[in-house]
């Protein structure tokens, strides 16, 4: 399972400490525009290093669109991209090759496959995302022309949480800050929280809210295809990932359906719309019209720079001191993998949309 989507396809492949991360994309549409500069930009907001919140590997990150793409356009032919690895640093993790770093996916990789990469993770490294930023770069340039927008940003680190909606805030504001959270004031407070974890050698997880604007009405299934499931198992595919809720979400169940229900109005010019959108711009499995939002909760980074106990391959307790190079917090780097996991979700939503007419 290292392909997602249908139509729109992306096939990834690499490992954290090998000699790339890349991916094949497939059902892009013709005679979209390719931006070559966006779509590294998209890369540098994911790549490692950028702040003194995130993992201290250097990595340039730099695409190499490898086919499909002629005269600066894309073919319909499938594209294959490469982002090298430049900066590993595998004797780090010499400790970990006999051991099982507590919550991650070590134990699982070693009973699935008899046999894991232990430098860095190897393919459950969130190296990995790369190669979903730059299908969802991709996405987002064919998104561009039918009016659809995605905006991801932090909205709460730790204890600290921006209250209210994302209508409350001027979302242009999230790349102002390292955290990526529109308030700078709170954004302050949750930099310093990530400082004093990183200090401790410890941890911290968070929420990343997105906001989809522009999606039109009638994409997804009434049963087994329904967009918000869609959207809900592209970010729990997403690394460090725990829970997903969109619309009202559980904030909702204290709620009676009378203060709940969306009520149908004209709007205005000749069409139909909600008054509320506590639906999260999906009713019945299909969007609406209305802004599609959710929120993604992460947890904290498994690897710790402090002792833990765990246990070595033959079952025997051991003390594990992580070394290498981690985030004490992935939410600011997760921004763009989780905007980029929805560009691809409606994009492959709207082709298929397209073939069912």
């Amino acid at each position: 399972m290292n392909t997602f989507g249908h139509i729109f396809r992306l096939t990834t492949f690499g490992e954290s400490h090998g000699p790339a991360i890349g991916g094949v994309i497939d059902g892009m549409p013709a005679g979209i525009e390719v931006d070559t500069a966006f779509i590294q930009a998209q890369l540098d907001r994911r790549r490692p290093g950028q702040s003194k919140l995130t993992t201290a590997r250097q990595e340039a990150d730099q695409v190499e669109l490898l086919s499909g793409v002629f005269e600066g356009l894309t073919t319909g032919c499938p594209i294959g991209f490469l982002v090298r690895n430049t900066n590993q640093h595998s004797h780090d993790y010499e400790e970990m090759r006999n051991l099982f770093r507590p919550s991650h996916a070590d134990y699982t990789y070693t009973q699935k496959y008899g046999i894991r990469d232990h430098r860095g993770g190897g393919r459950s490294s969130a190296r990995e995302t790369i190669s979903r930023v730059v299908g969802g770069a991709l996405a987002m340039l064919a998104l561009r022309q039918k009016g659809i927008t995605i905006q991801a940003f932090t909205q709460q680190v730790g204890h600290i949480s921006l209250p209210g909606t994302y209508q409350d805030y001027d979302l242009s504001q999230t790349e102002q800050n390292p955290v990526r959270c529109p308030d700078a004031a709170i954004a302050e407070q949750m930099a310093q929280l990530i400082t004093e974890v990183k200090a401790e050698g410890d941890t911290i997880g968070g929420v990343i809210a997105c906001v989809i604007k522009g999606c039109p009405a009638g994409l997804g299934e009434p049963v087994f295809g329904k967009l918000h499931a869609a959207l809900g198992s592209a970010m729990l595919s997403i690394n460090a990932v725990k829970g997903f809720e969109y619309g009202a979400g559980f904030a909702g169940v204290v709620q009676r359906g009378s203060e709940q229900n969306d009520v149908f109005v004209p709007d205005g010019r000749g069409g139909i719309t909600t008054r509320t959108n506590r639906s999260g711009g999906i009713q019945g499995g299909i969007s609406n019209g209305q802004d599609i939002y959710f929120r993604v909760a992460f947890k904290p980074v498994a690897t710790l720079l402090r002792p833990q106990e765990t246990v070595d391959k033959d079952g025997q307790r051991a003390t594990l001191t992580a070394r290498g190079r981690h985030d004490p917090c992935v939410l600011p780097r997760a921004v763009p993998v989780v905007e980029a996991m929805a560009a691809m979700t409606i994009l492959d939503f709207l082709l298929r949309q397209a073939c069912n007419r």
